[in-house]
């Protein structure tokens, strides 16, 4: 099914209205998350669907655990110079 829309200016950007039969038969409401995938003459829109499932085999606090300054390799940080730094008089 095709339906004809106009892009339309919305603040300083650009805006489709998801109207009708495009927010209808996906049963798309507000906060509806979707994902948009971008080709160089258009874009096609859907509903995000998170990949369920997915176990990350370690946590954030195993991971860090043992993390010391010198494992993390901090002397290694750039130390930005004075002219660098922003300055609000």
């Amino acid at each position: 099914m095709k339906v004809k829309a106009k892009i339309q200016k919305w603040g300083n950007g650009l805006a489709l209205r998801v109207a009708g039969l495009m927010r209808d038969i996906p049963h798309f409401e507000e906060g509806t998350k979707v994902e948009v995938e971008i080709y160089e003459d258009g874009f096609v829109v859907k509903k995000y669907k998170p990949v369920q499932g997915t176990v990350l085999p370690f946590s954030e606090e195993q991971l860090l655990a043992d993390l010391t300054p010198e494992l993390a390799h901090s002397d290694l940080l750039a130390q930005p110079l004075m002219n660098e730094w922003e300055h609000k008089e």
